[in-house]
């Protein structure tokens, strides 16, 4: 029963931490052997010591509450000496303490994630999701409709939210204050009984500037329309981005994303005469260097969206391209072809591209720009 208990606490911090709770190993710890103190055939007396283990600050209580009413229930059973058993996952639609509706466990999940860093600034976000929500962010672009558009818009705005959330909490060891860095403090007292020497950690605030490309010829008319809803969402929540369009020649697009509205972007691209155009790449590139060369320096990541169809010159495109990798951090290409296992980047455009940029990744739907989390960083 011990065993049982404690996995269900642990299974309860990972739902305290979803929804945005602080909570480390030690309150989880602490929480384990706080049941050898508590009545758990008590409800209250559970729900007081639990809270004052995982709860710090009032604004905590709310969301404290939540989780654990849809977490664990209270059941007379005379066959439980204790009276009191775990709910099972809220991911079980059968559970009666489970949130019901499919869109609200989909809001907690996506309002949660990208709350706990991965240790290593590197390492690619992790993020929870309800089936069904996962069932739509693996869903191809291509295979969507019109009336899709809102519905995947709402989680669009979520990733972009994340990325820049994530962007901006790159920390970096320090000797003393800041923040404790828990798994530093822990690896370095392995062999102590108590925690006596404390790692910390404190924010190190880049000012990361984002430049983004996103092809809009006919080749990519299966992808532009929510490729931009992704442009959109990220124009809006970084302080930082620049945003350009091109096919036969590129646009700055900047202050038409700048609504509260996406369909209404939408209207105001129209005035965009090459979309859905042929493409020209190495020449769309030409010009930004021309143009725009000073959006372009050590602290700007280069985002190119495109599937690398160019009716163009590949040395054209090959020295424009050069050109920015000499001056940007990064340069990442998403092309929603990738996401076909059978795909090759055998066109000369994309052959030509391919050993001048940092990533080569899919963007062939939103889990291909929700694992862009990893890349983002100089």
């Amino acid at each position: 029963m011990a065993r049982e208990l404690s996995a269900a606490v642990a299974r309860f911090a990972t739902l305290l931490r979803r929804s945005g709770l602080p909570v480390t190993l030690v309150e989880v710890t602490d929480a384990v052997r706080a049941l050898d103190h508590l009545d758990i055939g008590d409800r209250q007396e559970l729900y007081l010591g639990l809270r004052a283990v995982f709860v710090t600050r009032p604004e905590e209580v709310s969301p404290f509450d939540r989780c654990f009413e849809a977490f664990w229930r209270l059941v007379q059973d005379e066959e439980d000496p204790s009276g009191f058993i775990p709910a099972p996952s809220l991911d079980d639609q059968g559970s009666p303490g489970a949130v019901k509706s499919g869109q609200k466990r989909e809001a907690l999940a996506l309002d949660s994630w990208g709350e706990e860093e991965a240790a290593d600034s590197g390492d690619p976000l992790s993020v929870p999701l309800a089936s069904e929500a996962e069932a739509l962010v693996n869903q191809d672009f291509s295979t969507f409709g019109a009336e899709q558009l809102e519905e995947l818009l709402k989680l669009t705005v979520k990733i972009a939210r994340r990325l820049a959330h994530r962007m901006s909490r790159r920390r970096r060891p320090v000797k003393r204050r800041g923040r404790i860095d828990l798994r530093r403090t822990l690896r370095a007292n392995l062999t102590r009984g108590d925690l006596i020497e404390l790692r910390y950690r404190q924010r190190k605030r880049k000012k990361v500037r984002l430049v983004l490309l996103c092809d809009v010829s006919g080749s990519m008319d299966l992808y532009s329309r929510f490729l931009l809803q992704f442009l959109f969402a990220l124009q809006n929540v970084f302080g930082r981005v620049e945003t350009f369009i091109f096919s036969t020649r590129l646009m700055r697009v900047t202050e038409y994303l700048r609504g509260r509205s996406y369909r209404q972007v939408l209207r105001r691209l129209t005035d965009v005469r090459e979309w859905s155009g042929g493409t020209r790449i190495g020449e769309s590139l030409a010009q930004f260097n021309r143009e725009w060369p000073q959006l372009v320096d050590r602290r700007t990541i280069m985002i190119i969206l495109s599937d690398g169809w160019d009716t163009g010159e590949p040395d054209v495109l090959a020295s424009e391209l050069l050109r920015i990798k000499r001056r940007a951090a990064r340069v990442i290409w998403l092309n929603p072809l990738l996401g076909n296992p059978s795909y090759e980047p055998l066109t000369r455009g994309m052959a030509a591209a391919l050993p001048l940029i940092d990533d080569f990744a899919a963007g062939h739907n939103l889990a291909a720009l929700r694992d862009l989390a990893g890349k983002l960083h100089l």
